[in-house]
């Protein structure tokens, strides 16, 4: 019985990031055309909770002093979003939106660095 929940979960959050990535990428509300939502914003990873009234959505930027301008500009468009993503995806009600900077890659990144470094350093001793 658990399950159809799941896929329903699943299903609401692969509509929603169509969603994001469709507005992000054309601009489609005039909110996402402020000039601090620039470079390359990459949607990681959508949950949805609470009944899918809440959706925490983590976006990665690739350049990092830009994080904080495209936080500020999504979540000023926010209650656009929510209406885009509303009538879109064809939900009853507006879910409530959280945007989150995912450090992830970047951290992922560093473990790499330091592992090619202990690497190196054994290499170097023998």
């Amino acid at each position: 019985m658990g399950r159809p929940s799941f896929q329903r979960t699943d299903r609401l959050a692969s509509s929603i990031r169509e969603e994001l990535a469709e507005l992000f990428s054309f601009r489609k509300i005039k909110e996402l055309k402020d000039t601090r939502f620039d470079g390359l914003i990459s949607i990681l990873d959508i949950q949805v909770k609470s009944g899918y009234q809440h959706i925490d959505v983590y976006i990665s930027v690739l350049e990092e002093e830009k994080q904080k301008g495209v936080l500020e500009v999504l979540n000023d468009a926010n209650s656009a979003i929510r209406g885009q993503i509303c009538r879109n995806c064809k939900l009853r009600f507006a879910p409530t939106l959280a945007f989150h900077i995912d450090d992830s890659v970047k951290r992922g990144c560093e473990v790499w660095d330091l592992l090619d470094k202990i690497q190196a350093n054994q290499s170097s001793q023998d």
